[in-house]
């Protein structure tokens, strides 16, 4: 298994409910494929770059985990399909010995 951080973020007028649905989902697809979720860092609401679908603020997690290559992809086409997510990146952690 191979380290990965997922940092993503959605709009911060959601509400709780659907803001813990997405982690669900998230911990779900992890777990499907064998991998484990090492840590959750919610930063919480950030000024954004630039606009985004009319957004200056979103609301940010980092989420560190280990699992196979093979089910990374499985991961970004869920994060994508998900409505909630406005934007998702997925890398390699390569400062953690395997």
């Amino acid at each position: 298994m191979k380290a990965y951080e997922l940092l993503f973020f959605v709009n911060p007028a959601l509400d709780p409910e659907t803001r813990l649905a997405v982690m669900k989902r998230i911990d779900n697809t992890i777990a499907e494929g064998k991998g484990t979720v090492d840590n959750v860092d919610e930063w919480g609401k950030r000024k954004l770059a630039y606009q985004i679908d009319k957004l200056v603020e979103g609301d940010y997690t980092l989420i560190n985990f280990h699992a196979d290559p093979s089910m990374i992809a499985e991961l970004d086409r869920v994060l994508r399909i998900t409505d909630a997510v406005v934007r998702h990146m997925i890398v390699r952690r390569t400062d953690v010995v395997e």
